[in-house]
């Protein structure tokens, strides 16, 4: 994918109830959503979709763009079809604002499994014997999401894997399950100590 077709997606505006002001929180040193902001800045132009903006200090160290949700309430989709519209480039890396150790790597991996007949590339993994997948790492194309987004938050479950459900999407296992560590507790933030 050549860089004017691509730009990265973080989700950073859901409401973080079990571990208020996460996205804050420490990650080995650096604020949480600092550190998916990193991780993800080379590969292509960043957009944070938030419900509102962030402290000064986060603020000031984010190079990009904030899109506020036009959707609240609706959970990711909502974040994810606010931010998609206002956006030009015709493929998304969506990325949760909760996942450290989603980068570059995690990226071009899902970036080899996509050709032209895809509309999304997104991972699955085992969890307690079923496959689940994990619609928050990975690659859409804009339109194709937008479509089918617009369908399910009018007459759907709001859902972002029933979005993918109504896609061609092409459904991959990464090499490494490393890449879906997130942090919805401060117990999970242990994972830096």
């Amino acid at each position: 994918m050549v860089p004017d077709d691509l730009a990265v997606v973080i989700l950073a505006g859901g409401n973080a109830a079990r571990f208020p002001g996460k996205l804050e929180s420490d990650a080995g040193g650096t604020p949480l959503l600092l550190r998916v902001y990193r991780n993800v800045a080379p590969i292509a132009p960043v957009y944070v979709s938030a419900r509102a903006g962030f402290s000064p200090a986060i603020d000031a160290q984010l190079a990009c763009p904030i899109v506020i949700d036009r959707l609240p309430g609706r959970g990711p989709l909502g974040g994810l079809a606010s931010t998609f519209g206002e956006i030009s480039a015709r493929r998304v890396f969506a990325v949760a604002g909760d996942a450290p150790f989603v980068d570059a790597g995690v990226y071009e991996e899902l970036a080899r499994y996509w050709d032209d007949s895809c509309e999304a590339v997104v991972p699955v993994r085992e969890r307690e014997g079923r496959l689940h997948l994990e619609p928050l790492c990975a690659i859409y194309g804009r339109i194709a999401f937008l479509r089918e987004a617009y369908a399910v938050l009018t007459h759907g479950s709001a859902a972002v894997a029933e979005v993918v459900d109504r896609l061609r999407a092409r459904r991959v296992r990464l090499a490494s399950q490393h890449a879906f560590t997130n942090v919805n507790t401060p117990a999970d933030a242990a994972v830096f100590a």
